[in-house]
């Protein structure tokens, strides 16, 4: 089991469900934590909750300049992070003909463009630690295409690939890159919409704590990815495996799916 506690860790999308729930767990085991988000204001709030104990730097890390600023303040720290966890990302529910050109561009970057940025520009600080991880948080439906989220699924399939290739490329190197992929999640990411949907399907939803936790134990082993829920992992399997079985699938729920459309 790998100790958190004598390490210094960089949460992005910390304001957010997932990324609030993940750092106040992390908060209570004692963890030295850079909190980073867009959303200032929030990011505040949460570290004056969490007793002002850690740093938190509010950034748009899909710019240059908001990358910059949180790698400048990691550079300043008496103890370098060890670890970058990122959480950080975006969602939506629509046919792929009711996407602007700005909603496509923005969903790729945000969701894969900036975190590939965001670990290209990390990796000479991590590898001047003498162990040092990256933690890509993913989804479920970067494994699995789904009606409605063609351009989404795009982003975490490549993000999920993009993982993989990198961990392969760096183990000759202190630093190792990890996968986590949560399944549907009951955040603000998801609209009324998808949560009626979902409901009407019978899919599960977790609540935001549940998978912090799931990660915060992932965090502590030495799996180099993860999948959560049942059966949404076995059917990962599947889909890889037997594509035409999850086809046929998603044929019998693809009315019921575009109702929410």
């Amino acid at each position: 089991m790998l100790s958190l506690t004598d390490k210094t860790l960089v949460i992005t999308g910390a304001a957010g469900g997932i990324g609030k729930a993940v750092a106040e767990l992390l908060d209570a085991a004692g963890v030295q934590l850079v909190l980073t988000d867009i959303n200032g204001d929030s990011l505040e709030a949460l570290n004056q909750t969490l007793g002002q104990r850690h740093y938190t730097v509010a950034a748009d890390l899909g710019r240059p300049e908001g990358r910059a600023s949180l790698l400048a303040v990691c550079r300043e720290l008496m103890r370098p992070p060890q670890m970058l966890i990122n959480i950080a990302g975006i969602n939506q529910f629509a046919g792929l003909g009711n996407y602007s050109d700005q909603q496509l561009e923005r969903l790729i970057h945000i969701n894969l463009t900036s975190q590939i940025a965001l670990c290209r520009d990390f990796l000479p600080l991590l590898q001047e630690q003498s162990r040092a991880w990256i933690v890509n948080v993913g989804s479920i439906l970067g494994s699995i295409g789904m009606p409605g989220y063609s351009v989404y699924c795009a982003s975490k399939f490549g993000l999920r690939g993009f993982s993989e290739a990198l961990n392969r490329e760096l183990m000759d190197s202190p630093v190792s890159v990890r996968y986590f992929a949560p399944r549907a999640t009951r955040t603000e990411l998801n609209d009324k919409r998808v949560n009626e949907m979902n409901k009407a399907l019978g899919n599960a939803m977790d609540a935001p704590g549940k998978v912090a936790l799931e990660l915060v134990n992932f965090l502590k082993n030495s799996q180099k990815r993860a999948y959560l829920g049942w059966p949404e992992k076995l059917f990962v399997r599947i889909n890889s495996l037997c594509p035409n079985l999850v086809d046929k699938s998603f044929v019998k729920q693809l009315p019921v799916i575009k109702q929410y459309f």
